[in-house]
């Protein structure tokens, strides 16, 4: 992920002011995923432009978190492919890849004995090989973005559940990826931390970000994304732009959906 210089330490400062991403464009070509022999996701292709937004929605067990899985090598394609800007992503190995496409989950999976700063630290020296010093100063950069300055040195426990979600944006943010990928990362949370976390992820994708965002929210989906997916039985059913998919969908499965979520 390339980045324009800044000194931003605040989610809540304009737009201009803070340091911009470069994200990459994301391309899934007839991606099929199995558990055994059963398919739970068939001959998905879709495009993600860099820079842009795309919201997956769909009823549970549609295949949204499997496709998620799948982009990050968390379970491996059966067929198809996953392109990172314009090259294969299915050819690297998949740490290498991890690094390039961060990923933030319903649960947090925080390490509970180590502190927020410690969380997001961890990894730029035991993966990106970063001294501790230089870590350090990276995890404390992101966690000051994401509104926890002063929440550095406490531990998960210590920490709401939106606070603990941040942390895990920002550990993400921290290994600089050209893509991010949020699987339900407010469906977790209490209602009332629900709004900063989308907050947060709307702000990520002004500056730039290529992000692709499985959400029940379908007012965020609305307000924020570029393109809508609309997703069912492991099959993309209907791709549009927000007013396309929520104002005038074409399936049955689709007026359905939106009828009983809505």
């Amino acid at each position: 992920m390339n980045l324009t210089s800044s000194s931003a330490t605040s989610t809540n400062q304009p737009t201009s002011d803070i340091e911009k991403f470069h994200g990459s464009s994301l391309e899934l070509q007839n991606l099929t995923m199995a558990y055994g022999d059963v398919e739970v996701l068939r001959n998905v292709s879709l495009n993600v432009a860099p820079g842009t937004t795309t919201c997956i929605i769909g009823p549970s067990g549609s295949g949204k978190s499997t496709l998620l899985r799948g982009v990050n090598r968390l379970h491996e394609p059966k067929s198809g492919d996953v392109l990172l800007a314009g090259e294969s992503a299915l050819k690297v190995k998949p740490d290498i890849l991890r690094a390039r496409i961060g990923m933030v989950f319903q649960h947090f999976n925080l390490f509970p004995d180590h502190t927020a700063l410690e969380n997001v630290a961890l990894a730029l020296w035991s993966v990106k090989g970063m001294s501790k010093s230089e870590a350090r100063e990276r995890a404390r950069r992101r966690l000051a973005e994401v509104g926890l300055a002063e929440r550095a040195d406490h531990r998960p426990r210590d920490l709401s559940g939106g606070q603990q979600q941040r942390v895990a944006i920002a550990r993400a943010l921290a290994m600089e990826p050209e893509v991010m990928l949020f699987d339900e990362a407010t469906s977790a949370l209490d209602p009332e931390l629900v709004k900063g976390v989308l907050n947060l992820m709307a702000g990520l994708g002004r500056r730039g970000m290529t992000m692709l965002v499985v959400t029940h929210e379908m007012g965020f989906a609305r307000k924020v994304a570029d393109q809508v997916v609309f997703m069912d039985e492991g099959e993309v059913v209907e791709i549009g732009t927000p007013t396309e998919l929520f104002d005038n969908p074409r399936s049955e499965r689709l007026q359905r959906f939106l009828s009983e979520v809505l």
